[in-house]
């Protein structure tokens, strides 16, 4: 007798064709039988050990979170509900560049500083680990290793690579340097990972020419990884910027993936159809791309992000002390206010259009809540005057949603035949951006069932097919005999994001069933003690 069926529920397999109702029975953490209109049919029905009367539900592959800052929150929470009551079973991480493997001692500890405003600092985290093969095998062993939440695939983070080759310097890279950026890349892509990402507007990965990107996407596509840049601007020069990502992975020959695939601020409202029409002719001509997106129109990231490039050269205690000069803040302060900073997308900085949204030091939680203006205004005191203080008082760790997108560009991305879904959730701060913990309900309550913009049918081969073939995932995305049981059971008429602006960390509803591996992560809407999740590594020979 098998472990489980699924009775009657409308499956909607991830493929994009329509919905027909069937028995699905799991056995050994895989789909052993798929049994059409069984009710109908009048044949013998499927026995398991286990029945889960789906009526009236939708049963789908399990969501995968194409762009995800889970890099500790894996290993420092073993619930991880955020995701895993979203029915994520798969997250990809190592995004914008920056990451904690490939590292050494002195890198580990200067990425950890960077990136303290995404993941913390990571005191309660034993970083045993310096390889990405390494890091791989901590998540595959970790909470006494048992496992970890959910399933996570890896980037190589160009940025953290550049920091172990290069340093934190504004200038090329030497020959040399170029060649150990090289080993480095195909060695975490010989332990395992999945592609590279870059942060191209975040130090010091932004420091790379277009030549040593090409280089480093060379070795990437030999190992049929892909490349998932963070651009260099989603403002004043967003399409130069996609453009250019098209250009050097043509020459590369190395397929892209595009992060957070959006056009913000002022200078590009309404402009998706540009980008889309940029894209299509790149696919028209044999180009292998795809990219992601979250359904909401504020952008999230770190105060000290939207600094300019010149700033942020030698690290994080060399960005502080140039806030500590008053001559050089007064540059940094026109540069972002004046001129336009590459770190805040060649856009001049609109002080009220950036709101805080966590701080690591529990004497600024004042300013949470409210943007850079108000706070400022409340104090009497100019933004920018606001804005260094935190900087400097938070130790350069505050995070930030910035107000700067535009809905008729979010639907009509996501609309596009090789989008997929990524989070792009922080999960620290007070008030995290909902996306964190609503990207995938919110896509399917809000964009499916309440706007049509998306069938349901479409929308969840969005989140879980297309990821899966640009993931090179053989046995994951679809609802078909012989792949693995990740799965999603979920109710139509009341998936909903339960996270807002004001209560962010609140969990999605209509997802009663998620299953990893055939094992049950949610059962009847509760997180349960099973660790199913695992690394997934590249497979593909060079």
């Amino acid at each position: 007798m098998d472990e489980l069926v699924f009775r009657d529920a409308e499956v909607v397999d991830g493929s994009g064709d329509p919905s027909y109702r069937a028995d699905v029975v799991v056995a050994d953490g895989r789909i052993t039988s798929i049994v059409k209109e069984a009710a109908a049919a009048g044949c013998q029905r499927p026995r398991a050990r286990r029945e889960i009367d789906a009526e009236g539900l939708v049963l789908a592959p399990g969501f995968i979170d194409m762009h995800a800052h889970s890099d500790l929150a894996l290993l420092r929470d073993p619930e991880h509900t955020a995701k895993a009551a979203q029915g994520v079973t798969l997250e990809v991480v190592g995004q914008d560049g920056l990451s904690y493997a490939p590292v050494d001692d002195r890198t580990l500890e200067e990425v950890r500083r960077a990136i303290t405003g995404w993941n913390g600092y990571g005191e309660d985290i034993d970083f045993t680990w310096r390889s990405v093969g390494e890091y791989l095998d901590r998540l595959d062993h970790g909470f006494g290793g048992e496992g970890i939440a959910v399933n996570a695939a890896y980037l190589v983070p160009q940025g953290t690579v550049r920091m172990l080759a290069v340093g934190w310097e504004d200038r090329e890279a030497t020959p040399e340097e170029l060649g150990r950026m090289r080993e480095l890349v195909a060695a975490g892509l010989r332990e395992g990972a999945v592609g590279m990402s870059s942060g191209l507007t975040y130090t010091p990965g932004m420091y790379a020419k277009d030549a040593e990107l090409t280089e480093l996407c060379r070795v990437v596509a030999s190992y049929d990884g892909y490349y998932c840049p963070h651009h260099r601007s989603y403002g004043a020069g967003a399409l130069r910027a996609y453009e250019e990502m098209v250009t050097l992975t043509r020459e590369a020959g190395c397929a892209l993936h595009l992060a957070h695939a959006t056009m913000n601020f002022g200078v590009n409202e309404g402009r998706a159809p540009e980008l889309l029409a940029l894209l299509d002719e790149a696919l028209a001509t044999g180009a292998d791309i795809s990219l992601d997106t979250y359904p909401y129109t504020p952008g999230c990231t770190t105060l000290v992000a939207m600094l300019p490039s010149w700033a942020g050269e030698g690290g994080p205690e060399a960005i502080l002390a140039r806030l500590a000069d008053d001559d050089t803040a007064g540059r940094v302060r026109h540069h972002m206010e004046v001129v336009g900073a590459d770190g805040c997308h060649g856009v001049p900085i609109a002080w009220d259009t950036i709101e805080i949204s966590g701080v690591t030091e529990p004497a600024l939680s004042s300013y949470v809540g409210r943007t850079v203006a108000a706070s400022a205004e409340a104090r009497g005191e100019e933004p920018w005057v606001t804005a260094r203080r935190l900087l400097v008082e938070d130790r350069l760790g505050s995070t930030v949603l910035q107000h700067v997108g535009h809905e008729e560009n979010v639907r009509a991305i996501m609309r596009h035949r090789v989008h997929t879904g990524g989070s792009d959730g922080i999960l620290r701060g007070d008030k995290p951006h909902p996306r964190a913990y609503g990207t995938f309900p919110h896509y399917l309550g809000r964009y499916v069932r309440e706007l049509g913009v998306l069938s349901l049918e479409e929308c969840v081969a969005h989140l879980t097919s297309r990821p899966a073939a640009r993931l090179r995932l053989a046995d994951r995305g679809l609802v078909r005999e012989g792949y693995r049981a990740d799965l999603v059971l979920l109710d139509p008429a009341t998936v909903a994001a339960g996270s807002t602006y004001e209560a962010p960390r609140t969990l999605p509803t209509g997802i009663p069933y998620v299953l990893i591996d055939g094992r049950f992560v949610i059962e009847d809407g509760h997180r349960t003690d099973v660790l199913a999740g695992r690394s997934v590594r590249r497979t593909a020979a060079p």
